[in-house]
């Protein structure tokens, strides 16, 4: 650690509220900072609290010993619950053996993150390629060995580390190593390791109860009975069918549920395949329980004497949704011949998660061809893919797929498919009540106040005028036209009958019988 990363890990110890004796080493306190991460892991897990993560720290500081026993012994947390989370840690590799990845197959790599990236200190390798700085100063000196790389010297800044650079014959092997593949990123794990940590990290390793959901869905006005059908559904990891009328919040509740789960899981940046990359990690859809800013810059978290492998990345459980673009191909990986690496598929990206198919019979594959494409996984719990060179390999298929439509479920699948998705969840038309709450909620959201009178008359209007189903999308919809209008008219947002007449218009081209001035004899009262 350079100059500035002890700085920063001195910062993190004194805005972590502990307090070091003057003549406290440099070594003790990045030895002290860097154990945050894992205290900052517990916090996120919500296994600690804050305050009982700088008590262990604190602890530590005086006594020595491991910060896992200051936090048992404490009694912030228990040795069972201790033992359950550390095992759920990846841990980083000893050696190169237990990378699994063949050494070439590393100092290839390496050369190439070098090359590219205009690396030069061993600190600079190990955090490109998120491999134990031991394990990378034994790959600098094999690369050194084989005339790839050279020592330069110590760094101006740093008297303690060396920097190399590459022979003219590194270059070449770099260049060559491009021309085979232009991944540049952390090194990958093996699919032993990737399918292990997906059996490890099951989506049905949370329990999912009634008040969770209700709690996630407390600004929604939505029936209980929603909540009673889906909590078996979460529990089971099973798929989920929702339909019904559109604009009644399938989609808004298909995101709701995933929130639900709130365990944090590893996902790696690739995968080595049968002497292929796979590149996994997504930061479009996967979300990092970020390091506290507070905790020490770029050090390895320690977990009773063994660190955390970088190679992984602590994220939320994640999240995907593919609408009327999903086709075939995306449920399959993904080989760019020009880069020659390829992009794991969209359900695998969300292993350990959430996929929704929303607007389910809409995309440009029929749904035939499509739930064909399923009915392995969704039955076996086991996906297989294929790579370019004819090569197969399964994966676990570990996770909550939720169809959404607002087409009539027995028109887009045969009865024997429907079978296998044992959790079917109407969402209808929201009752009187419910639609109540959700257009008062809006009318408060813009001081817009409504009586009684003019809650009936709109709902006469869509209802018997429009020929019409109440859904929940509609009081937003309504209320955002009349405070457009208003305000086009400058005039002060209230519910002016014009204004509502125009937008409930809006809801529909058709179904107008002859209209009984309900909304307009109320700007006469």
């Amino acid at each position: 650690m350079g100059v500035s990363g002890c700085s920063n890990a001195a910062l993190a110890v004194e805005q972590s509220g502990l307090r070091l004796h003057s003549g406290a080493y440099r070594g003790d306190i990045i030895a002290i900072a860097v154990r945050m991460e894992l205290g900052v892991l517990l916090v996120r897990a919500k296994l600690i609290t804050v305050d009982q993560m700088n008590d262990a720290l604190k602890g530590q500081a005086g006594q020595g010993g491991r910060f896992g026993d200051h936090l048992v012994a404490l009694g912030h947390i228990t040795q069972q619950a201790l033992d359950s989370f550390l095992h759920k840690t990846p841990v980083e590799p000893e050696d190169i053996e237990a990378t699994g990845i063949d050494e070439n197959e590393l100092i290839s790599l390496l050369m190439k993150l070098i090359y590219t990236w205009r690396l030069e200190s061993t600190r600079e390798f190990s955090d490109a390629i998120k491999l134990p700085s031991h394990i990378v100063v034994k790959l600098v000196r094999m690369a050194t060995e084989r005339k790839l790389l050279y020592a330069r010297g110590v760094r101006p800044d740093n008297a303690s580390m060396m920097n190399y650079a590459m022979t003219e014959e590194g270059q070449r092997w770099a260049t060559d190593a491009l021309h085979r593949s232009q991944y540049t990123g952390p090194a990958p794990i093996t699919l032993d390791e990737f399918c292990d940590r997906v059996n490890l990290q099951k989506i049905t390793n949370e329990r999912v109860t009634f008040q969770r959901v209700r709690d996630n869905i407390s600004d929604l006005a939505m029936e209980d009975s929603l909540i009673e059908q889906s909590g078996p559904a979460l529990n089971s990891g099973r798929a989920i069918l929702l339909y019904g009328p559109p604009g009644n919040g399938k989609t808004t509740f298909a995101l709701r549920l995933a929130k639900v789960f709130t365990d944090m899981i590893y996902i790696p940046y690739a995968v080595f395949v049968e002497g292929q990359i796979i590149r996994v990690f997504d930061p479009s859809i996967h979300i990092p329980i970020t390091r506290d800013p507070r905790s020490a810059d770029g050090g390895s978290s320690i977990l009773r004497g063994e660190a955390i492998d970088a190679r992984w990345v602590a994220c939320k459980r994640p999240f995907v949704v593919a609408g009327g673009e999903l086709t075939l191909e995306m449920l399959d990986l993904r080989y760019d011949p020009v880069s020659k690496f390829y992009e794991a598929p969209l359900h695998m990206k969300a292993l350990g998660g959430c996929f929704v198919i929303d607007d389910f019979g809409r995309q440009l594959v029929s749904p035939t061809t499509l739930l064909n494409r399923w009915i392995v996984p969704l039955e076996s719990r086991v996906d297989y893919l294929k790579l370019h060179t004819g090569k197969s390999f399964s994966i676990p298929f570990d996770e909550l797929v939720i169809f959404s439509t607002n087409l009539e479920p027995e028109d887009l699948m045969d009865p024997a498919f429907l079978r296998r998705l044992p959790y079917k969840i109407e969402i209808g038309s929201p009752s009187l009540e419910i639609y109540k709450r959700i257009f008062t909620k809006e009318c408060v959201a813009q001081e817009i106040p409504l009586t009684d009178e003019m809650f009936n008359a709109i709902v006469y209007k869509i209802q018997v005028e429009k020929q019409l189903e109440l859904a929940a999308f509609q009081p937003r919809f309504l209320i955002e036209q009349v405070v457009a209008s208003c305000r086009f008219m400058q005039q002060t947002v209230h519910l002016d009958p014009r204004f509502l007449n125009y937008a409930i218009d809006n809801l529909r081209v058709k179904g107008n019988l002859p209209r009984r001035e309900h909304v307009e004899a109320l700007a006469a009262d």
